[in-house]
């Protein structure tokens, strides 16, 4: 007989495995690699963890700071630190030793731990910070760095309000500390488990960073929730994903369009025009556009819709998704989500006509509790009624269904016409020789903004900008072209899977 998903009593995102332990102990909670882990285990491991956290002196309100890739371990810290009250910052071991220090510096940890097990990388930054190896019980080989003496205790208020502290990249290359709730996280895992149908019976592939919303709420908390297993991953290898998936290990996809982008290729290249995964039953692409032709690629190569959302860490998760019985031909974000309510209005906070894009204003139970230490950021996002500014600009089509236009701050104002970049990279990215692109805009001296457009290339393939310029000429309005059209090795990108535009724009100065 089916178990029954973790209940709505749930008060911190702890209390998921907890009642898979008890409900379920023998379940398989995590395939890593050739390790399973039960419920009964996990727990148990849990803890232990506990414990030892509790003996370093960490307690309710203290940040522990992660810095590691997926692995069983960090997924055992973040659920004993739940236990605690304290909470984890997650931290992606490939960011840069300067990226890792401003995170630490900010968020004061009163420990630093390192998965240097799972991730090479871990290890370096740990030998940086001068942290010892210890092997805890039930967390495996890790390295510790000493206590900061700065680190001050949150109030419990608001110590036991949130779950996570997530760093996004942000637009201004600044990275900030989002207060992810535990309401607000176990919504979404309430709401994800019926909106995707997931159970005992389902497995589900996590590469996606748990340092990133998209890894925590909806691969790791989501999956749990509905009693479902992990078939986890530190870095996403072409070979080993789909290996898994022809075995019939895993039955949920899920992860950026990148991810989908590098199968397709890999297809490509061994010249199988279709792929024999008999566990997969379920497509999911976000954290980023879908475009319609990958979206058409994806679902002739698995034979299967390729569903889309969108969702953003202020928000601890997905605000849109398409529905798996009513999948869309179209690259909409799909339908809003239960308890979420949504405005498309001005810059000030005004309603635009039907259809008109605008500004997306969101509240609901997974609305962030605000910016760690940054009141003016905070205020900035949240309006006193609860509306959440997410920075990005969307429209609804007939239906109700959101399309992303992009965002705010990413809008080019050309010649007294507002571009937005996912449009121009969209048509970039259709021509044959390009692999991806990214748009961005950069001051001219008549006041205007000029487009300049990065472009990656495919292998094999030469670049030509003439003919690229004569392929774009055809397909947009002046306005819309961009004035250069720049090769790079290859578009950076978040640890995430965004593209770092940011990282463009820095590299702007150069090409003047």
């Amino acid at each position: 007989m089916p178990q029954e998903p973790a209940a709505d009593i749930n008060t911190r995102i702890s209390d998921i495995p907890r009642h898979w332990a008890s409900r379920a102990p023998d379940a398989i909670a995590v395939q890593e690699g050739e390790r399973t882990v039960t419920f009964g285990q996990l727990w148990e491991g849990i803890g232990l963890a506990r414990e030892y956290l509790a003996a370093q002196g960490v307690g309710t309100g203290d940040r522990v700071m992660i810095i590691g890739e997926n692995c069983l371990a960090l997924i055992t810290l973040v659920f004993a630190l739940s236990e605690l009250g304290a909470w984890p910052v997650v931290t992606n071991a490939r960011l840069t030793p300067r990226e890792i220090e401003e995170i630490r510096a900010h968020c004061r940890p009163r420990l630093m731990l390192f998965t240097l097990a799972a991730s090479p990388d871990a290890l370096r930054h740990g030998l940086l910070y001068r942290a010892r190896e210890i092997t805890p019980p039930g967390l495996g080989p890790l390295m510790g760095a000493d206590v900061d003496q700065h680190s001050e205790p949150e109030p419990e208020a608001l110590a036991r309000d949130v779950a996570a502290l997530i760093y996004t990249s942000g637009t201004t290359g600044q990275p900030k500390g989002v207060m992810v709730t535990h309401r607000g996280l176990l919504h979404y895992a309430r709401v994800t488990v019926e909106s995707r149908g997931i159970g005992p019976g389902d497995c589900a592939y996590a590469v996606m960073p748990m340092s990133h919303i998209f890894g925590l709420a909806t691969l790791l908390l989501a999956t749990l929730q509905g009693g479902g297993s992990l078939y986890l991953v530190a870095r996403f290898n072409v070979n080993d994903a789909c290996a898994a998936l022809q075995r019939g290990a895993i039955s949920i996809l899920q992860g950026v369009p990148a991810m989908f982008s590098r199968i397709l290729a890999h297809l490509a290249r061994q010249g199988t025009p279709t792929l024999r995964a008999p566990r997969l039953r379920y497509l999911y692409t976000g954290g980023g556009p879908l475009e319609p032709a990958l979206k058409r690629n994806v679902e002739a190569v698995f034979g299967q819709p390729l569903h889309h959302g969108y969702g953003m860490t202020e928000y601890a998760g997905s605000l849109f998704i398409t529905r798996p019985d009513r999948p869309r031909d179209d690259c909409a974000a799909g339908e809003i989500v239960e308890g979420a309510a949504l405005r498309v209005v001005t810059s000030d906070g005004n309603p635009v006509p039907p259809g008109t894009p605008g500004e997306l204003w969101v509240k609901g139970p997974g609305v962030m509790r605000g910016y760690y230490r940054a009141p003016e950021q905070t205020a900035e996002a949240l309006r006193p009624d609860g509306w959440l500014n997410t920075g990005d600009i969307g429209r609804l089509g007939p239906d109700g269904a959101l399309f992303i236009v992009g965002r705010t701050r990413d809008l080019i104002i050309r010649s007294g016409f507002s571009v937005y970049p996912i449009e121009v990279e969209s048509v970039i990215n259709t021509h044959p020789t390009v692999r991806i692109s990214a748009v961005v805009g950069h001051p001219a001296e008549d006041g205007n903004e000029e487009i300049v457009a990065f472009v990656e290339i495919r292998e094999g393939e030469t670049f030509d900008a003439d003919t690229l310029h004569s392929y774009l000429a055809e397909r947009l309005s002046p306005y819309k072209r961009p004035a250069r059209i720049v090769r790079v090795a290859a578009i950076p990108t978040t640890a995430s899977g965004k593209l770092h535009k940011h990282q463009l724009r820095g590299m702007m100065a150069e090409l003047v």
